[in-house]
């Protein structure tokens, strides 16, 4: 209890060191965030804590995580289903499914998978400066999305956006019955 008050006091007296906080001008429009992609049935642009906060910017940031925890969680399910129903890679044979694979996984499986997912992070962009939208990353290779209409592309997006949102609590679910030990009884593939 000494220590935190201790922090409390040297946390207030630094901020007499400070430069004064300058009001910073804002220049959010109001933006109607109830038409754009995602914003379905049943709940229509859900955002109860205000984190959008009429910021096209911040708005576009989210929806590029959105988008990139739904494509992770959607590879996450499939992975998960796929070694729960007996299938590995050659030499991880003897690797368990599920919660239990991250401890048994051998050290040299950390040692590429962890610079593999930084460097997917740190290069993976818009290559060619074409992208529509946040979370778009373009290639250089056309796999037919630019001769498609703009409602086409819409239904595609709204439906990765759906796909990405159920497969994150698909992941939790199979995570926390996988913790509970009933996962077997739910998804009886061995």
């Amino acid at each position: 209890m000494k220590t935190v008050a201790v922090l409390a006091t040297l946390a207030a007296g630094a901020s007499a060191f400070a430069p004064a906080q300058v009001g910073k001008a804002s220049t959010a429009l109001n933006v109607d965030f109830s038409k754009e992609i995602g914003a379905t049935a049943p709940l229509g642009y859900y955002d109860p804590l205000n984190l959008a906060n009429d910021d096209q910017q911040l708005f576009d940031n989210l929806r590029y995580v959105e988008l990139k925890h739904g494509r992770v969680a959607m590879l996450a399910v499939t992975g998960y289903l796929v070694t729960k129903a007996g299938v590995r890679l050659p030499g991880y044979e003897d690797v368990p499914s599920g919660l239990a694979a991250l401890k048994a996984m051998p050290t040299s499986a950390w040692l590429w998978t962890v610079p593999t997912i930084l460097a997917l992070e740190i290069n993976m962009r818009d290559a060619t400066g074409e992208s529509e939208f946040a979370g778009d990353f373009r290639n250089g290779f056309d796999f037919g999305w630019d001769q498609q209409s703009d409602e086409w592309k819409r239904s595609k997006r709204t439906i990765e956006l759906n796909n990405g949102r159920a497969a994150q609590m698909g992941i939790l679910g199979l995570m926390v019955h996988d913790a509970m030990g009933n996962l077997n009884e739910i998804a009886p593939f061995n």
